[in-house]
């Protein structure tokens, strides 16, 4: 008997030093514990789910462990085998059996020897194959395996407030524990950083779907920070050359913080809208929302502020007549003014400066509201005109503020020369040539 009781604190002691804290758990009141074995998969393998005529296959890295929960009776190892319970999710009740009566069959066969080792490595090295599970649509052939327990189950399950059979709830379980299981071996992994060229743990990686590049956080964070804070959303890809991969709206969310993701939430969405062909905008300053077409009419109406109008001319709505043409209006409301800008200078600093009744007479001649927002427009026309350059590939104006002549669009990622954007270029000047400022 002590002799017995030696082998087994020896076994115990020999388990705790090999496996990990949540593989093998010992109960220290008596001689007992659970191991959890988690099967080695060949690779390729995967599980499916057959719903009518359809099958869904998904790819497994890991299954959910079998717990072998023991007790050592007193004359253990010599004369008697553990007694012992083994539970799985993913297998019937049947390989279950199966698998029990050759764990006792292996401690038959060691003639009284030490056996909860040789148990594990079976279940984890060889269990697929003593089941004959060979191919790996055979775990879900007709639908996955019941969970293995004594109560019947009910026909549906709820997840998350879905209603789902016993085989979806199953396949859903099996793909949490899988995907945690490789986020967990991913984080004890040291990868080269895509950017910096650093080692680092994936805990401090970010890891792009669907290309697969990794980079450590603080390299990727001051990427997208960058990116966004120019108004590049469309920038927000994966910094490896030539690459489509992205980070997804969650990780870039962890990346920036909430204030630069709601900007790089924002623009987003404004550049998909910008993009669509059927979409346009509220023309009332005080809404600007956007609005979607209605491909058979020139009627427009906004959600938001109730607003009814012409997508032509972009005024309110007139029915079927035609619109009013921009020479028209001017002819009929602005054709006394000047129409040069030294002209229209001279015409503001005369309302601005003048007296009371000056004022009046130029609002009585062109209208308070029309005198207003018409030179000011015209004179922002104007700063633009002279402020600014189109690029020559999209065309999109941009601002010199500062730097060399060397320029970079942000919308199309054209380089440019600022200083040979006139009519006599050629088209290889734009694009060619040194920076006169190395």
């Amino acid at each position: 008997m002590t002799e017995d009781l030696e082998e087994q604190e020896d076994e115990l002691l020999a388990l705790q030093s090999i496996f990990d804290a949540d593989e093998f758990v010992r109960d220290e009141s008596k001689s007992a514990g659970e191991i959890r074995v988690c099967v080695e998969l060949p690779a390729g393998f995967s599980v499916a789910l057959r719903e009518g005529e359809s099958l869904r296959q998904y790819d497994i890295s890991f299954l959910p462990p079998l717990l072998l929960n023991f007790g050592l009776p007193g004359d253990y190892p010599s004369s008697s085998p553990p007694s012992f319970s083994l539970t799985c999710s993913w297998l019937t009740r049947t390989q279950l059996a199966a698998l029990r009566a050759h764990l006792a069959d292996l401690y038959e066969a060691t003639g009284g020897a030490v056996v909860l080792f040789s148990w594990v490595q079976f279940l984890r090295e060889d269990a697929l194959r003593f089941l004959n599970i060979h191919n790996p649509s055979e775990l879900g052939a007709a639908s996955l395996p019941v969970h293995p327990t004594d109560s019947p189950q009910s026909e549906e399950q709820t997840l998350s407030g879905l209603f789902l059979t016993p085989s979806q709830t199953l396949l859903s379980h099996i793909l949490i524990y899988n995907a945690a299981q490789k986020q967990k071996v991913f984080a004890t992994t040291v990868f080269d950083c895509g950017v910096c060229f650093m080692g680092r743990l994936g805990s401090e990686c970010v890891k792009l779907s669907p290309c697969g590049h990794v980079f450590c956080r603080a390299c990727l964070c001051e990427f997208c920070t960058v990116q966004i804070t120019e108004g590049n959303v469309r920038g927000v890809t994966c910094p490896q050359a030539d690459c489509a991969g992205a980070p997804t709206p969650a990780q870039v969310q962890s990346l920036v913080g909430e204030k630069l993701f709601d900007r790089y939430d924002r623009l987003l969405l404004q550049n998909t809208l910008d993009s669509m062909s059927d979409v346009t905008y509220c023309p009332r300053t005080s809404c600007g929302s956007a609005v979607i077409l209605e491909k058979s009419s020139k009627a427009a109406l906004c959600s938001a502020c109730g607003f009814a109008f012409c997508v032509i001319c972009r005024k309110t709505y007139h029915g079927t007549g035609k619109c009013e043409t921009k020479k028209k209006y001017a002819e009929r409301y602005i054709i006394d003014l000047p129409q040069s800008q030294e002209g229209m200078k001279a015409l503001m600093k005369d309302y601005a400066s003048g007296s009371r009744e000056r004022k009046r007479l130029l609002e009585n001649r062109y209208g308070c509201n029309l005198l207003v927002s018409i030179m000011e427009n015209k004179l922002s026309d104007n700063w633009i005109a002279n402020n600014t350059r189109s690029c020559p590939e999209c065309f999109t104006r941009i601002e010199k503020d500062g730097g060399c002549d060397q320029m970079l669009c942000i919308r199309c990622k054209r380089i440019f020369w600022w200083d040979r954007l006139t009519p006599e270029n050629t088209t290889e000047q734009f694009y060619g040539g040194q920076c006169s400022s190395n």
